[in-house]
């Protein structure tokens, strides 16, 4: 999880904000040493923000995948044609109601 740590004094102001939980810790012994009660707490950071509105899609039609463990150029673009008749649905048979 990405985020910080915050230190605090025993007044409960903030002191300094650290990358990783070793130098908050760290902070806090040599902080203590001298006035006890320091503490820290992590701030998580939000995620990365992702645009759901957006029209910006990646191509997916004409694509067929071949299965018989081929690697590379085993891509081919096919036309609507060749995929209909590749993938006939009409002969699928139909659950019953």
């Amino acid at each position: 999880m990405n985020g910080y740590y915050s230190v605090f004094n025993p007044r409960g102001e903030k002191i300094a904000d650290c990358g990783n939980q070793k130098d908050a810790v760290n902070l806090i012994g040599m902080r203590n040493a001298r006035w006890e009660g320091h503490c820290y707490t992590f701030i998580p950071l939000s995620g990365d923000i992702i645009d759901i509105n957006s029209t910006k899609q990646l191509p997916t039609k004409d694509i067929i995948v071949n299965m018989d463990g081929g690697v590379g150029g085993s891509w081919k673009e096919v036309s609507d044609e060749e995929f209909d008749e590749l993938f006939d649905f009409s002969k699928q048979k139909q659950l019953p109601d």
